[in-house]
């Protein structure tokens, strides 16, 4: 495994559309393997594979329960994923991008979503999100399409310190 580079605005690879995957293998599992440890080092709670210039739909998360400090944070890996099912309900939430540094944005989005997909091995998997989880999977299947959190935002401001690729306002 290795840290790769995380691209920034306004490198190409981030606004382009992510390829579909069609091979599940280890060269696969070692860019997952190197998001996985990317994601963590920058520290981030999301990662996109066009982050790290891999124009591939994938992306990872790591994520706990946003009601339980205490609780273990639960690994996300998607590949080809599709959101399904959208709420009606929308919240606003403050988001930073590891490649977008320096600023922070109010982003209206879904409360909840369903995204299907498959795992680093294939199998086919469904995870209904709500609340922080949900924000954080929109902000990552965005990236797949060359859409940055900047382009939905209501207002942009700068960050004071470094922020997780999804925070809050906390």
């Amino acid at each position: 495994m290795s840290i790769r580079e995380i691209l920034t605005t306004p490198h190409p690879v981030l606004r382009g559309k992510a390829k579909k995957i069609t091979q599940f293998d280890d060269e696969l599992n070692a860019l997952i393997n190197d998001m996985i440890e990317t994601m963590r080092d920058a520290p981030g709670v999301g990662l996109a594979a066009t982050q790290v210039n891999a124009p591939l739909r994938i992306f990872v998360a790591e994520f706990g329960d946003e009601n339980d400090a205490d609780a273990p944070l639960r690994l996300y890996t998607f590949v080809n994923p599709k959101i399904t099912k959208t709420s009606r309900e929308t919240v606003s939430g403050v988001e930073g991008c590891l490649s977008v540094p320096g600023i922070v944005g109010e982003v209206i989005r879904p409360h909840a979503v369903t995204v299907t997909g498959f795992d680093r091995d294939g199998n086919p998997i469904t995870v209904a999100a709500e609340g922080w989880l949900a924000r954080i999977f929109q902000h990552e299947i965005d990236h797949l399409n060359g859409v940055l959190y900047t382009d939905h935002a209501l207002s942009v401001w700068e960050s004071e310190g470094e922020v997780s690729q999804v925070s809050s306002a906390a």
